[in-house]
Protein backbone atom coordinates (compact mmCIF):
# COMPACT_ATOMS: atom_id res chain seq x y z
CA UNK A 1 0.00 0.00 0.00
CA UNK A 2 1.56 3.58 -0.73
CA UNK A 3 1.63 5.74 1.97
CA UNK A 4 2.43 9.34 2.48
CA UNK A 5 4.24 11.04 5.68
CA UNK A 6 2.90 14.46 7.20
CA UNK A 7 6.20 16.24 8.23
CA UNK A 8 6.40 19.45 10.02
CA UNK A 9 7.80 21.61 12.88
CA UNK A 10 6.51 20.85 16.44
CA UNK A 11 3.08 21.79 16.99
CA UNK A 12 2.05 22.24 13.14
CA UNK A 13 -0.92 20.12 13.45
CA UNK A 14 0.31 16.94 12.39
CA UNK A 15 -1.03 14.27 15.02
CA UNK A 16 -4.51 15.94 14.53
CA UNK A 17 -3.88 15.21 10.91
CA UNK A 18 -3.50 12.23 11.60
CA UNK A 19 -6.12 11.37 13.41
CA UNK A 20 -8.54 13.05 11.43
CA UNK A 21 -7.24 11.24 8.44
CA UNK A 22 -6.76 7.29 9.99
CA UNK A 23 -9.07 7.58 13.27
CA UNK A 24 -5.78 7.04 14.92
CA UNK A 25 -5.09 7.75 18.80
CA UNK A 26 -2.16 9.43 18.52
CA UNK A 27 -1.05 12.09 21.21
CA UNK A 28 -1.39 15.66 20.25
CA UNK A 29 0.31 18.08 22.36
CA UNK A 30 1.37 21.74 22.64
CA UNK A 31 5.29 20.42 23.11
CA UNK A 32 7.88 19.35 21.08
CA UNK A 33 8.24 15.77 20.44
CA UNK A 34 5.24 14.76 21.60
CA UNK A 35 5.31 12.63 18.63
CA UNK A 36 8.86 10.23 18.90
CA UNK A 37 8.28 6.76 16.67
CA UNK A 38 5.91 7.47 13.52
CA UNK A 39 2.37 6.43 14.00
CA UNK A 40 1.46 4.63 10.86
CA UNK A 41 -2.95 4.14 10.20
CA UNK A 42 -4.46 3.53 6.62
CA UNK A 43 -7.41 6.53 5.32
CA UNK A 44 -9.71 5.76 3.23
CA UNK A 45 -10.19 7.39 -0.12
CA UNK A 46 -13.42 8.83 -0.38
CA UNK A 47 -15.13 8.24 -4.01
CA UNK A 48 -18.70 9.58 -5.27
CA UNK A 49 -18.18 7.29 -8.38
CA UNK A 50 -17.64 3.68 -5.65
CA UNK A 51 -20.78 4.95 -3.79
CA UNK A 52 -23.15 5.56 -6.83
CA UNK A 53 -22.66 2.61 -8.33
CA UNK A 54 -23.02 0.15 -4.69
CA UNK A 55 -26.51 1.95 -4.53
CA UNK A 56 -26.66 0.85 -8.50
CA UNK A 57 -25.61 -2.75 -7.81
CA UNK A 58 -27.73 -3.04 -4.32
CA UNK A 59 -23.92 -4.19 -3.31
CA UNK A 60 -23.87 -5.94 0.36
CA UNK A 61 -19.78 -4.81 0.84
CA UNK A 62 -18.45 -1.27 -0.72
CA UNK A 63 -14.35 -1.54 -0.16
CA UNK A 64 -12.73 1.94 -0.75
CA UNK A 65 -8.87 2.43 -1.72
CA UNK A 66 -7.15 3.43 0.32
CA UNK A 67 -3.48 4.94 1.93
CA UNK A 68 -1.39 4.46 4.43
CA UNK A 69 -0.80 7.42 6.89
CA UNK A 70 2.45 8.03 8.33
CA UNK A 71 2.77 10.39 11.35
CA UNK A 72 6.30 11.62 11.58
CA UNK A 73 7.86 13.40 14.84
CA UNK A 74 8.17 17.36 14.81
CA UNK A 75 11.03 18.64 12.44
CA UNK A 76 13.14 21.53 13.88
CA UNK A 77 16.05 23.32 12.46
CA UNK A 78 19.23 21.67 12.40
CA UNK A 79 17.93 18.47 12.37
CA UNK A 80 20.18 17.55 9.30
CA UNK A 81 22.98 17.99 11.64
CA UNK A 82 21.14 15.64 14.57
CA UNK A 83 19.01 18.40 16.55
CA UNK A 84 15.97 17.26 17.84
CA UNK A 85 15.25 13.57 16.48
CA UNK A 86 17.36 14.29 13.84
CA UNK A 87 18.72 11.48 11.66
CA UNK A 88 15.61 8.79 13.20
CA UNK A 89 13.37 11.59 12.20
CA UNK A 90 14.88 11.63 8.55
CA UNK A 91 15.31 8.21 7.93
CA UNK A 92 10.96 7.86 8.87
CA UNK A 93 10.46 10.03 5.98
CA UNK A 94 12.44 7.75 3.29
CA UNK A 95 10.12 5.16 3.54
CA UNK A 96 7.14 7.32 2.57
CA UNK A 97 6.44 7.94 -1.63
CA UNK A 98 4.94 11.17 -0.83
CA UNK A 99 5.57 13.79 1.79
CA UNK A 100 2.36 15.85 3.25
CA UNK A 101 4.20 19.57 4.51
CA UNK A 102 1.89 20.23 7.44
CA UNK A 103 2.02 24.44 8.06
CA UNK A 104 0.57 26.12 10.74
CA UNK A 105 -0.69 29.34 10.02
CA UNK A 106 -2.75 30.03 13.28
CA UNK A 107 -1.97 32.52 16.29
CA UNK A 108 -2.64 30.82 19.61
CA UNK A 109 -0.42 31.98 22.62
CA UNK A 110 -0.79 28.40 24.61
CA UNK A 111 1.10 26.63 21.38
CA UNK A 112 4.72 27.88 21.64
CA UNK A 113 6.78 27.92 17.44
CA UNK A 114 6.28 30.40 14.82
CA UNK A 115 2.07 31.19 13.08
CA UNK A 116 3.73 31.88 9.89
CA UNK A 117 3.55 29.10 7.03
CA UNK A 118 6.40 30.78 5.23
CA UNK A 119 8.92 30.45 8.00
CA UNK A 120 7.50 26.43 8.54
CA UNK A 121 8.33 25.88 4.78
CA UNK A 122 11.56 27.51 4.96
CA UNK A 123 12.89 25.67 7.89
CA UNK A 124 11.22 22.13 6.54
CA UNK A 125 12.18 22.42 2.88
CA UNK A 126 16.18 23.55 3.99
CA UNK A 127 16.60 21.13 6.13
CA UNK A 128 15.12 18.29 3.58
CA UNK A 129 17.48 19.77 0.94
CA UNK A 130 20.47 19.70 3.36
CA UNK A 131 19.99 15.85 4.42
CA UNK A 132 19.87 15.32 0.76
CA UNK A 133 22.87 17.18 -0.52
CA UNK A 134 24.99 15.25 2.49
CA UNK A 135 23.52 12.11 0.77
CA UNK A 136 24.82 13.45 -2.49
CA UNK A 137 28.35 14.25 -1.63
CA UNK A 138 28.46 11.12 -0.03
CA UNK A 139 27.40 9.22 -3.01
CA UNK A 140 28.70 10.82 -6.28
CA UNK A 141 32.30 10.62 -5.68
CA UNK A 142 32.32 6.62 -5.09
CA UNK A 143 30.05 6.27 -8.28
CA UNK A 144 32.09 8.30 -10.22
CA UNK A 145 34.79 6.15 -9.40
CA UNK A 146 33.27 3.22 -10.28
CA UNK A 147 31.70 4.24 -13.56
CA UNK A 148 35.61 4.33 -15.19
CA UNK A 149 34.56 0.51 -15.01
CA UNK A 150 31.08 0.78 -15.14
CA UNK A 151 29.39 2.76 -18.34
CA UNK A 152 25.79 1.64 -17.11
CA UNK A 153 26.65 4.14 -14.26
CA UNK A 154 26.86 7.12 -16.80
CA UNK A 155 23.38 8.39 -16.40
CA UNK A 156 23.06 8.11 -12.76
CA UNK A 157 26.04 10.36 -12.32
CA UNK A 158 24.50 12.81 -14.45
CA UNK A 159 21.49 12.84 -12.70
CA UNK A 160 23.42 13.09 -9.15
CA UNK A 161 25.50 15.87 -10.57
CA UNK A 162 22.39 17.41 -11.53
CA UNK A 163 21.40 17.36 -7.90
CA UNK A 164 24.14 18.62 -6.41
CA UNK A 165 23.85 21.63 -8.20
CA UNK A 166 20.38 22.65 -7.34
CA UNK A 167 21.01 21.36 -3.74
CA UNK A 168 24.25 23.26 -3.26
CA UNK A 169 21.79 26.18 -3.57
CA UNK A 170 19.57 24.92 -1.02
CA UNK A 171 16.81 24.35 -3.69
CA UNK A 172 14.83 20.96 -3.48
CA UNK A 173 14.36 18.78 -6.22
CA UNK A 174 10.89 18.81 -6.96
CA UNK A 175 11.69 23.04 -7.73
CA UNK A 176 14.37 22.13 -9.55
CA UNK A 177 12.67 21.57 -12.91
CA UNK A 178 13.91 18.21 -13.40
CA UNK A 179 13.39 15.70 -16.50
CA UNK A 180 11.59 12.72 -15.91
CA UNK A 181 14.16 10.34 -16.60
CA UNK A 182 16.73 12.53 -14.12
CA UNK A 183 13.92 11.99 -11.36
CA UNK A 184 14.09 8.03 -12.18
CA UNK A 185 17.65 7.89 -12.48
CA UNK A 186 17.81 9.17 -8.90
CA UNK A 187 15.15 7.03 -7.24
CA UNK A 188 17.25 4.43 -6.36
CA UNK A 189 18.97 7.12 -3.48
CA UNK A 190 15.53 8.03 -1.96
CA UNK A 191 16.40 11.39 -1.65
CA UNK A 192 13.96 13.55 0.21
CA UNK A 193 12.83 16.07 -1.98
CA UNK A 194 12.37 13.96 -5.14
CA UNK A 195 9.00 13.05 -4.56
CA UNK A 196 5.89 14.72 -4.77
CA UNK A 197 4.68 16.97 -1.63
CA UNK A 198 0.99 18.09 -0.44
CA UNK A 199 1.59 21.20 1.59
CA UNK A 200 -1.73 21.61 4.38
CA UNK A 201 -2.07 25.20 5.44
CA UNK A 202 -3.31 25.08 9.00
CA UNK A 203 -5.27 27.89 10.20
CA UNK A 204 -7.54 28.42 13.60
CA UNK A 205 -10.81 28.17 13.87
CA UNK A 206 -11.51 31.71 13.54
CA UNK A 207 -9.98 32.48 10.76
CA UNK A 208 -11.52 29.91 8.33
CA UNK A 209 -12.09 32.62 6.03
CA UNK A 210 -8.72 33.57 5.34
CA UNK A 211 -8.29 30.11 4.36
CA UNK A 212 -7.96 31.27 0.11
CA UNK A 213 -5.98 33.84 0.94
CA UNK A 214 -3.32 31.43 2.83
CA UNK A 215 -3.79 28.37 0.08
CA UNK A 216 -2.39 31.37 -2.70
CA UNK A 217 0.26 32.36 -0.52
CA UNK A 218 1.98 29.24 0.21
CA UNK A 219 0.24 28.39 -3.29
CA UNK A 220 2.65 31.73 -4.89
CA UNK A 221 5.63 30.38 -2.98
CA UNK A 222 5.68 26.85 -4.49
CA UNK A 223 5.31 28.42 -7.96
CA UNK A 224 8.50 26.85 -9.62
CA UNK A 225 7.51 23.61 -8.28
CA UNK A 226 4.97 22.67 -11.12
CA UNK A 227 2.94 19.42 -10.80
CA UNK A 228 5.18 17.85 -8.41
CA UNK A 229 3.38 20.60 -5.30
CA UNK A 230 -0.60 20.63 -4.51
CA UNK A 231 -1.53 23.28 -1.84
CA UNK A 232 -4.83 22.67 0.25
CA UNK A 233 -6.28 25.32 3.43
CA UNK A 234 -7.96 23.79 5.99
CA UNK A 235 -8.69 24.12 9.88
CA UNK A 236 -7.16 20.67 11.12
CA UNK A 237 -9.01 21.17 14.29
CA UNK A 238 -12.71 21.24 13.07
CA UNK A 239 -11.49 18.68 10.33
CA UNK A 240 -10.82 16.23 13.34
CA UNK A 241 -13.56 17.13 15.34
CA UNK A 242 -15.94 16.45 12.37
CA UNK A 243 -14.35 13.27 11.84
CA UNK A 244 -14.93 12.16 14.99
CA UNK A 245 -18.56 12.10 14.41
CA UNK A 246 -19.56 9.02 13.73
CA UNK A 247 -23.31 9.86 12.00
CA UNK A 248 -22.75 10.85 8.56
CA UNK A 249 -25.89 13.11 8.35
CA UNK A 250 -24.41 14.88 12.07
CA UNK A 251 -21.10 15.25 10.64
CA UNK A 252 -22.04 16.92 7.45
CA UNK A 253 -24.46 19.40 8.96
CA UNK A 254 -20.87 20.25 11.39
CA UNK A 255 -19.22 20.77 7.83
CA UNK A 256 -21.89 22.77 6.84
CA UNK A 257 -22.50 24.76 9.63
CA UNK A 258 -18.89 26.15 9.55
CA UNK A 259 -19.47 26.62 5.49
CA UNK A 260 -16.90 24.03 4.84
CA UNK A 261 -19.06 21.74 2.30
CA UNK A 262 -17.63 18.25 2.18
CA UNK A 263 -14.85 19.43 3.99
CA UNK A 264 -10.97 19.27 3.30
CA UNK A 265 -10.11 15.82 4.53
CA UNK A 266 -11.73 14.17 1.45
CA UNK A 267 -9.98 16.68 -0.74
CA UNK A 268 -6.99 16.31 0.64
CA UNK A 269 -6.74 12.38 0.38
CA UNK A 270 -7.60 12.40 -3.39
CA UNK A 271 -4.97 14.99 -3.95
CA UNK A 272 -2.01 12.97 -2.39
CA UNK A 273 -3.58 9.79 -3.91
CA UNK A 274 -3.62 11.41 -7.70
CA UNK A 275 0.56 12.82 -6.93
CA UNK A 276 1.40 9.13 -5.93
CA UNK A 277 0.11 8.59 -9.83
CA UNK A 278 -2.36 6.36 -8.85
CA UNK A 279 -5.91 5.82 -10.25
CA UNK A 280 -8.75 3.78 -9.42
CA UNK A 281 -10.97 1.54 -11.49
CA UNK A 282 -14.07 -0.19 -10.27
CA UNK A 283 -15.93 -4.09 -9.88
CA UNK A 284 -19.43 -4.03 -8.88
CA UNK A 285 -21.67 -6.60 -8.23
CA UNK A 286 -24.62 -7.58 -5.72
CA UNK A 287 -22.35 -9.09 -3.37
CA UNK A 288 -19.80 -6.43 -3.68
CA UNK A 289 -18.38 -2.85 -5.29
CA UNK A 290 -14.54 -2.33 -4.97
CA UNK A 291 -12.14 0.57 -5.78
CA UNK A 292 -8.99 -0.82 -7.26
CA UNK A 293 -6.00 0.96 -7.13
CA UNK A 294 -3.13 1.17 -10.04
CA UNK A 295 -0.68 3.38 -11.36
CA UNK A 296 -1.21 5.85 -14.08
CA UNK A 297 -0.41 3.92 -17.45
CA UNK A 298 -0.80 0.59 -16.44
CA UNK A 299 -2.12 -2.19 -18.89
CA UNK A 300 -4.92 -3.90 -18.24
CA UNK A 301 -3.50 -7.25 -17.42
CA UNK A 302 -1.78 -5.54 -15.25
CA UNK A 303 -4.33 -3.93 -13.10
CA UNK A 304 -6.09 -7.38 -13.09
CA UNK A 305 -3.06 -8.73 -11.03
CA UNK A 306 -3.64 -6.18 -8.19
CA UNK A 307 -6.73 -8.65 -8.03
CA UNK A 308 -4.98 -11.40 -8.45
CA UNK A 309 -1.37 -12.29 -9.81
CA UNK A 310 -3.27 -15.49 -11.79
CA UNK A 311 -5.80 -12.66 -13.37
CA UNK A 312 -2.31 -11.05 -14.84
CA UNK A 313 -0.68 -14.17 -15.89
CA UNK A 314 -3.78 -15.78 -17.10
CA UNK A 315 -5.47 -12.76 -18.45
CA UNK A 316 -7.26 -12.87 -22.02
CA UNK A 317 -9.57 -9.94 -21.87
CA UNK A 318 -11.46 -6.77 -20.02
CA UNK A 319 -14.71 -6.04 -20.42
CA UNK A 320 -14.67 -1.97 -19.64
CA UNK A 321 -17.50 0.52 -19.54
CA UNK A 322 -17.19 3.78 -17.59
CA UNK A 323 -18.96 4.88 -14.53
CA UNK A 324 -21.22 6.99 -15.54
CA UNK A 325 -22.04 5.51 -18.58
CA UNK A 326 -22.60 2.22 -16.67
CA UNK A 327 -24.71 4.69 -13.86
CA UNK A 328 -26.38 5.96 -16.77
CA UNK A 329 -27.76 2.69 -18.35
CA UNK A 330 -28.59 1.36 -15.01
CA UNK A 331 -26.59 -1.95 -14.51
CA UNK A 332 -24.67 -4.27 -16.12
CA UNK A 333 -26.60 -6.86 -17.55
CA UNK A 334 -28.20 -3.91 -19.30
CA UNK A 335 -25.36 -2.28 -20.66
CA UNK A 336 -23.93 -5.76 -22.18
CA UNK A 337 -27.90 -5.98 -23.51
CA UNK A 338 -27.63 -2.49 -25.25
CA UNK A 339 -23.74 -3.54 -26.53
CA UNK A 340 -22.38 -0.75 -24.58
CA UNK A 341 -19.75 -3.44 -22.78
CA UNK A 342 -16.69 -2.99 -25.00
CA UNK A 343 -13.26 -5.86 -25.27
CA UNK A 344 -10.27 -5.14 -24.52
CA UNK A 345 -6.64 -6.90 -24.96
CA UNK A 346 -3.92 -6.80 -23.65
CA UNK A 347 -2.20 -3.60 -24.97
CA UNK A 348 -5.22 -1.60 -23.13
CA UNK A 349 -4.13 0.83 -20.83
CA UNK A 350 -7.21 1.58 -18.19
CA UNK A 351 -8.66 5.06 -17.35
CA UNK A 352 -9.68 6.16 -14.03
CA UNK A 353 -12.90 5.19 -13.04
CA UNK A 354 -13.23 2.22 -15.75
CA UNK A 355 -15.76 -0.59 -14.51
CA UNK A 356 -13.97 -3.87 -15.39
CA UNK A 357 -14.66 -7.29 -15.34
CA UNK A 358 -11.63 -9.62 -16.31
CA UNK A 359 -11.30 -13.28 -18.00
CA UNK A 360 -8.43 -15.28 -17.66
CA UNK A 361 -7.20 -18.83 -17.55
CA UNK A 362 -4.88 -20.07 -15.90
Amino acid sequence: MERFGLVGLPNAGKSSLYNALTGGGALAAPYAFATKDPNIGVAKVPDERLDRLAVMSKSKNVVHASVQVVDIGGLVEGASKGEGLGNKFLANIREVEAIVFVLRAFEDDDVPGPSDPLEHLRVVELELALADLETVETRLPRLQKAMKNDKTLVEEVEALTIALAALSDGRPLYRAGLKRDVRDALAPHFLLTNRPVLAVVNVGEGELDTIPEKEALVRAEFSDAGEHVEVIGMCVQLEAEAASITDPTERAEMLDGFGLGEGALFRMVRSAYHLLGLRTYFTTGEKESRAWTFHAGSSAPECAGRIHTDFQRGFIKAEVIHWDELLDIGSWTKAKDVGKIRIEGKEYHPLDGDVMEFRFNV
